[in-house]
């Protein structure tokens, strides 16, 4: 929807790649659906489900064995952005190094976008 010809609409990297391939592995599922809803104290909130099945509306984005599908209404918000994975001796997760964030909240649970 928000693509450009020969560039993904988002990229994973290794790290996030692997640990979504492993976690597909485990259920009976397509690949990780993100998006983006209201909430949070800095307005939105990224949304992530393993989902059975795929969306034709959705961006799909393929890299060493993971599936990564942008709902459609979170594609404007969401093209550009990295997808890592993080484990530190506290918690891991993944992350989103988004290039359309404005501002975060100090949890780094929420986010805002421009004109939001």
């Amino acid at each position: 929807m928000f693509a450009i010809p020969g560039k993904q609409a988002v990229t994973i990297t290794d790290r996030a790649a692997a640990q979504i391939a492993k976690l597909m592995a485990d259920g009976d599922t397509q690949g990780l659906r993100i998006g983006v809803k209201k909430g949070g104290c800095a307005g939105m909130e990224y949304t992530m489900d393993y989902v059975a099945e795929i969306d034709p509306n959705d961006e799909v984005v393929k890299q060493s064995g993971a599936v990564v599908m942008i709902a459609p209404m979170a594609q404007m918000f969401l093209f550009g952005t990295e997808i890592d994975y993080e484990t530190s001796l506290l918690e891991s997760g993944f992350k989103f190094n988004n290039p359309n964030v404005t501002e975060a909240c100090g949890c780094g649970e929420s986010i805002k976008f421009a004109g939001m």
